[in-house]
C-alpha cells in the first residue's frame, strides 16, 4: 500500500481473490497464489457512522464495508464525503482513496468515485 496501489492475493488456477494476504488460498491451502495489483474500483456495502472516534480521527466518521470489484471484501473508512446517511449511498461507487499515515503506513481508504 505504500505506492498507493491495493495489493490483493488470488488462487492462479481459479482465479478467485481473498483478503487479508496470507500465504495459503482459504478454499484451497494446496493451491498456488499470486500477488496482483486490484483495480481500485469498488462499490458501499455496508456503513455505522461513529459519533465516538478513537484518538486520531474526528467524528463523525464512517467505518465501512467495502465490495472491490475483485469481490473482495474489506472494512475501511470513507473519505472525501460528508459522513452521513445522505451522502453514503449503499452500492455507490467508489474509488481507492490511500491515506498516508506515516513513512511506513498507508491505509487503504475509500471515495466516492468521480463521474465519467
Amino acid at each position: 500500500m505504500k505506492e498507493g496501489k491495493l495489493m490483493l492475493q488470488r488462487n492462479k488456477q481459479t482465479g478467485r481473490a481473498y483478503f487479508p494476504p496470507r500465504p495459503f488460498d482459504p478454499r484451497d491451502p494446496f493451491a498456488e497464489v499470486e500477488w496482483f495489483e486490484a483495480s481500485g474500483k469498488g462499490r458501499l456495502l455496508s456503513y455505522v457512522i461513529s459519533h465516538r472516534p478513537p484518538p486520531g480521527f474526528e467524528a463523525p466518521f464512517a467505518i465501512a464495508v467495502v465490495e472491490t470489484d475483485e469481490g473482495i471484501k474489506m472494512m475501511t473508512n470513507i473519505i472525501d464525503c460528508p459522513q452521513t446517511p445522505e451522502a453514503l449511498q449503499l452500492d455507490m461507487r467508489l474509488e481507492l482513496a490511500p491515506t498516508k499515515v506515516n513513512d511506513e503506513i498507508t491505509l487503504p481508504t475509500w471515495r466516492p468515485a468521480k463521474e465519467g
